[in-house]
C-alpha cells in the first residue's frame, strides 16, 4: 500500500533495541512508508537526521546519549518542518511534558497497536498532535495552566527581530546561513504560537515589542 498523496512519508526510527527497532522499521515500509534511516544512539540520530532529512522522527526517550528529549529540541531547531513521534515505554507526567515542550508533535506508548502507530505516523506528518489517549488531556491541562504568553524559541525570536527590521526572507536565510524554507517553518512556527495569520501583523507584533531596534 503506498500513501495516496503521491510521495510516501520519510520516516527515520531511533531506538537502542534492535528488535523493538527492527519491528517498527518493518511496520512502516510494509505499509509503504519510506524508512530512509535509523539510529540506535541520540548522537546517531542526530547525524542521520541531517543527511537523511526524514519527515517524521519516531523516537524513544530511554537512548544513550544525548537522550530523547535533547534529540527532539535539537531537531525541533534544526528543522522546524520536520515532526517527532515519542514511541516510549513510559506515559509518565514528566516524561510526555518534557518531550511536548522540547517540541514533539506526538507521543505514544509502547502498548500502542500496529495501526495506532501507523495512523499516527501519517497524523503526525500532516502536522496533527497525536497522543495515546488519556495523555492529551495531560498536555492540555499543563498547557492551559501555563502563562498565555507564548514562548518562541531562541531562533524564532532572532528571525522575529529581523521581520521586524523588513528583512525578507532570502535575506534572513542568507544572515543566518539557513535555507529559505527553514526561515519560512520559523515563521509558520511563530504566527501560530502567536495566533496571527500573516507578515503584516507579525512585524506590528515585533515593533511593538521593541523588537526592531
Amino acid at each position: 500500500m503506498t500513501e495516496p498523496t503521491g510521495a510516501p512519508v520519510r520516516v527515520m526510527v531511533v531506538d537502542d533495541h534492535p528488535m523493538w527497532r527492527d519491528a517498527v522499521e518493518r511496520d512502516l515500509a510494509a505499509a509503504g512508508l519510506d524508512v530512509v534511516a535509523v539510529a540506535a544512539t541520540g548522537r546517531e540520530a542526530l547525524v542521520r537526521f541531517t543527511a537523511a532529512r526524514p519527515q517524521v522522527v519516531v523516537l524513544d526517550l530511554q537512548i544513550p546519549e544525548p537522550d530523547g528529549v535533547a534529540v527532539t529540541a535539537a531537531i525541533a531547531e534544526q528543522d522546524p518542518g520536520a515532526r517527532v513521534l515519542i514511541l516510549s515505554a513510559s506515559g509518565e507526567q514528566a516524561d510526555v511534558l518534557a518531550a511536548v515542550k522540547a517540541g514533539a508533535t506526538g507521543y505514544l506508548v509502547k502498548s500502542a497497536s500496529r495501526e495506532e502507530l501507523l495512523d499516527a505516523v501519517r497524523r503526525v506528518a500532516a502536522g496533527d498532535p497525536v497522543f495515546t489517549p488519556g495523555l492529551a488531556g495531560l498536555v492540555l491541562g499543563e498547557f492551559q495552566r501555563e502563562p498565555d504568553e507564548p514562548r518562541l524559541t531562541e531562533r524564532e525570536t532572532e528571525v522575529l527581530r529581523m521581520v521586524a527590521k523588513g528583512l525578507s526572507y532570502r535575506q534572513i536565510a542568507d544572515r543566518l546561513v539557513l535555507s529559505h524554507r527553514t526561515v519560512q517553518n520559523h515563521v509558520q512556527n511563530t504566527l501560530r504560537k502567536l495566533q496571527m495569520h500573516n507578515r503584516v501583523e507579525l512585524t506590528r507584533y515585533a515593533i511593538e515589542q521593541g523588537l526592531d531596534e
